[in-house]
């Protein structure tokens, strides 16, 4: 069993949801939320600010963190359990590129509810879920353009 830790972002712009869509060699990967593996010496809020930055050239502040999910994936001779690391994150613009190096090959800002049906995997639905409600209570109380980060 390997064990791997990534972090994440649900990166939002005038309530729109940042994702990438993934293409490995002309084959279908779905569309995600951006996030990528802890560099050795790394915080959790420094790889996924990097990562979002890396993936989708999207500038943005954290938030809030929104938690954790979990999953496990088969390699040739092995099992990784994964751990996601996710932040709210507020994006600086609508600008995003996808990463090639990485086989994005697009990118965008979606409404909750096309970016929830967009998203490929359940666990990333279910943090967009609680991130999504996260920004709501942020904006209701008139702290979403506020530095937040706990």
């Amino acid at each position: 069993m390997i064990e791997a830790t990534s972090c994440g972002g649900v990166v939002i712009f005038r309530g729109k949801i940042l994702l990438l869509y993934k293409n490995y060699k002309n084959k279908y990967e779905g569309w995600v939320l951006p996030k990528g593996t802890v560099e050795e010496g790394e915080e959790y809020k420094d790889t996924a600010l990097r990562e979002v930055l890396e993936e989708s050239g999207a500038k943005a502040t954290i938030m809030k963190y929104v938690g954790k999910s979990e999953y496990t994936f088969n390699v040739p001779d092995d099992i990784v359990e994964k751990d996601v690391h996710w932040y709210l994150m507020m994006a600086d613009s609508y600008y995003s590129k996808p990463q090639r190096e990485e086989y994005f090959v697009d990118s965008g800002y979606y409404k909750y509810h096309e970016a929830y049906h967009l998203l490929k995997f359940a666990n990333e639905k279910q943090i967009l879920e609680r991130a999504y409600h996260e920004y709501l209570e942020l904006k209701k109380s008139n702290q979403w353009f506020k530095k937040t980060i706990e």
